[in-house]
């Protein structure tokens, strides 16, 4: 007699974004000098979903820079593209798009209003720039208003707020869906928080019930296909970014694309196959980069999250974490125990940078007042200046 066991049954629909259908609701957040095009095809490879390209200030892309040009570009076979866009004024902002848009250099945009490291919001950007209601109103409209005569959706990602005693997340959320954005992704911390702790997914469920037009996505403490699927159950999100998680854990969407697809598949690499996925990360690097020793330098700082959890040895992990060139990567790994079986929880959990809560870093009297005032507006004009990301 043959048992006929029932298909699995997916946990969520596709998410939909604008006119883009993402068959699986899961977002590759974007991470300065790690989701480029590189890490981005690996990822692919790996699962399904939608993977947006390292951070870029629209000021520099209003100027052109190489760097900045660099940073949004994508490979052929990569569908949707998706690009994340920094400004701190509504005109260079709504440029910036213009330029992305009317070019058919991306599919998909997001805005950031989610860094929380001190140069960025130390000149109002950031987490802490939609404390400022006026002005990301305004930064908003502008995008949607660039974006939408080509039909390239906007979506934004932030975070809950400076502190505990400033938060914006739902205020922000609704001028959001008023001025037609297509989603908002929410990281459950504040600024202040930076990434310490443990991500406060009420804050997403919260959001989630005020939000009802737009997809809302969780962000924050995704370590593993579980932890998406226990933060989907509590919140009611529409779907989840990942961030920290997939350093150094492409398959890691695989994972999430079994799990959301209702099935208990996982990956669990031994070292051998994770030297593989190493290799093959520095071979793209080299491609996309065009300079074998940047892209080596590049590499450095993945080394420490591919291998957690396993026995490397000090030494070798210390050698690894210094290698610059592909010669010398191939004999690094080839002495390591290739053998060696997937570690377990040693390898799971948290990874990437963590540290304890922060006093924001914000303008002399930022927080004084909801409103812009012109010294603040004067001082804004400069502020992308001196912001890294193209």
């Amino acid at each position: 007699m043959t048992t006929t066991l029932p298909a699995p049954t997916s946990v969520l629909p596709p998410l939909r974004i604008g006119p883009l259908t993402v068959a699986t609701p899961v977002v590759l957040a974007p991470m300065a000098g790690v989701t480029n095009a590189a890490f981005r095809r690996l990822c692919r490879e790996s699962g399904a979903g939608l993977y947006v390209a390292e951070m870029v200030t629209s000021r520099a892309l209003v100027e052109r820079s190489p760097e900045s040009l660099r940073i949004i570009s994508h490979e052929p076979d990569e569908r949707p593209r998706s690009v994340q866009v920094y400004g701190v004024d509504p005109a260079t902002v709504g440029a910036a798009v213009r330029i992305i848009a009317e070019e058919d250099r991306a599919d998909h945009i997001d805005l950031n209003f989610g860094c929380p490291v001190p140069k960025v919001t130390r000149k109002g950007g950031g987490a802490v720039l939609p404390w400022k209601s006026g002005l990301f109103r305004a930064i908003v409209k502008a995008a949607v208003d660039a974006a939408a005569p080509h039909g390239v959706p906007v979506t934004i990602k932030m975070r809950k707020g400076v502190d505990d005693d400033h938060l914006t997340y739902l205020e922000a959320g609704l001028v959001a869906q008023e001025l037609g954005v297509a989603a908002v992704a929410l990281h459950a911390r504040t600024a202040a928080d930076y990434y310490s702790g443990t991500a406060d997914w009420e804050s997403i469920a919260r959001l989630k019930q005020a939000v009802t037009d737009i997809p809302v996505l969780g962000n924050g403490d995704i370590w593993s296909a579980e932890d998406a699927l226990t933060m989907v159950e509590q919140t009611g999100c529409d779907g989840v970014v990942v961030g920290r998680g997939c350093q150094g854990r492409p398959w890691l969407f695989a994972d999430l694309a079994a799990a959301f697809a209702g099935s208990d598949v996982r990956v669990r690499p031994d070292l051998g196959e994770v030297a593989r996925v190493v290799r093959r990360h520095a071979e793209l690097m080299v491609e996309h980069f065009g300079e074998e020793s940047k892209a080596l330098r590049e590499m450095r700082k993945h080394m420490a999250w591919y291998f957690k959890g396993y026995v490397v040895g000090g030494e070798l992990r210390a050698q690894l974490g210094l290698v610059s060139t592909l010669t010398e990567l191939e004999d690094r790994l080839a002495a390591l125990d290739l053998d060696q079986p997937y570690p377990g929880a040693p390898a799971e959990g948290q990874r990437g940078r963590a540290g304890s809560p922060k006093r924001p870093h914000v303008p002399d009297g930022w927080l004084d007042s909801r409103e812009l005032s012109e010294d603040f507006r004067r001082a804004l004009a400069e502020a992308e200046l001196s912001v890294s990301g193209g």
